[in-house]
């Protein structure tokens, strides 16, 4: 980001309200009965330019006030006296205003550089996943509750293994900085044991001792404050079928001939990084396993989906919406539909951030012409 996307937008509103404070200010000086002067809105002019314009725009600004307030002075015959004492209030305002601009330029650098970093972070922990794997075309989005606000901790990673495609989408608690420590913790953990688990049973039990021992490293924390809410998922080599283990998150959907499934599990879990890996250990989560057939496609999404509200306070379906009614082929426009959907519902007002994972099993391949 260069420097110079950091000053203020010379937009017309700023230069309205300027003109605005000058005109009225001289109409005030000219026209309105002593003592009443126009000084003080003419002295508004270079603080509303600072605050809003460029440091040249701003610059011009003052000169042209400190002209317009000695001339008005000299049209109106007052002394020497109060014409400097009137120059001199605003000139010192206008040196004012052009410091609130530097000050302006700067924090807005430094909260640059902080997103930058922040984005920076959020990348190299949660990069974009393969548009590929195996049989299946990916692709995923993430919108955060905040335009300022660019690290969370919804998170999703695919990754092909020898026992075929494993995806995972999850949400940990918390925001910022802690939120991201847990994603790479999560992530991580998912990466590594994804390859060796011989089932998303062992995967998630695996990932739960990980994040359990990380949280136990960082300090006491309850079960009730410290956890991840994730789907994991596998697809068999052929694509044919697909597993599935959650543990406390909302449920994903199957995507096909213009219809909307929601996959509920066959029995609620806890979350990841309870605490209670024997316990997880004696019962685990069962595995749900559905058809995926040629063209269809599984949409895994977070709460930023499942709990956002309309202006009545309804929260969205997608099951329930007519424009996710609609045979979707490429997993692009799946995510790309979904997220224009919710920010319909929401009108453009996110709560929560909103990560969305979507796979669709690529078709068979016509077979080749005989010869």
């Amino acid at each position: 980001m260069h420097v110079n996307d950091l000053q203020p937008t010379p937009t017309k509103v700023p230069w309205l309200l300027t003109a605005l404070a000058l005109v009225i200010g001289v109409l005030l000086d000219v026209l309105a009965p002593q003592p009443y002067t126009g000084l003080p809105l003419l002295a508004a002019a270079p603080l509303v330019a600072g605050a809003t314009l460029s440091f040249r725009s701003a610059l011009a600004v003052v000169v042209v006030t400190c002209v317009i307030s000695v001339a008005v002075d000299i049209e109106r015959g007052r002394p020497a006296t109060p014409l400097l004492v009137d120059l001199a209030v605003v000139g010192l305002i206008g040196v004012l205003a052009l410091g609130v601009n530097r000050l302006i330029v700067r924090q807005g650098r430094d909260l640059a550089l902080a997103r930058d970093v922040a984005e920076a972070v959020q990348r190299a922990v949660l990069p974009t996943p393969p548009r590929e794997a195996g049989p299946l075309a990916v692709a995923a989005g993430y919108t955060a509750a905040q335009a300022e606000a660019r690290i969370g901790g919804d998170f999703y990673a695919v990754q092909d293994t020898p026992f075929g495609v494993r995806l995972i989408v999850g949400d940990v608690r918390g925001k910022g900085i802690a939120a991201v420590a847990a994603v790479s913790v999560a992530i991580g953990a998912f990466r590594q044991e994804a390859e060796y688990a011989p089932s998303l049973v062992t995967l998630a039990q695996r990932m739960d001792e990980a994040l359990a021992r990380a949280a136990a490293r960082s300090g006491p924390v309850t079960s009730s404050e410290g956890f991840t809410t994730a789907v994991l998922a596998e697809v068999a080599p052929d694509g044919a079928e697909l597993s599935l283990v959650n543990r406390g998150h909302p449920p994903p959907y199957l995507v096909h001939g213009g219809a909307l499934v929601r996959l509920d599990p066959t029995a609620p879990q806890l979350p990841l990084g309870v605490g209670l890996g024997d316990l997880c250990a004696v019962d685990p989560a069962p595995v749900d396993v559905v058809r995926l057939p040629p063209g269809a496609s599984l949409l895994l999404v977070t709460d930023g989906v499942t709990e956002a509200r309309d202006k009545g306070g309804t929260f969205y379906d997608p099951v329930l919406s007519r424009r996710m009614r609609r045979h979707f082929t490429e997993p692009e426009a799946l995510v790309d539909a979904l997220t224009k959907d919710v920010g319909r519902w929401t009108q453009g007002t996110h709560a929560d951030d909103m990560a969305i994972l979507a796979i669709t099993r690529n078709r068979r391949p016509d077979p080749p012409p005989a010869a």
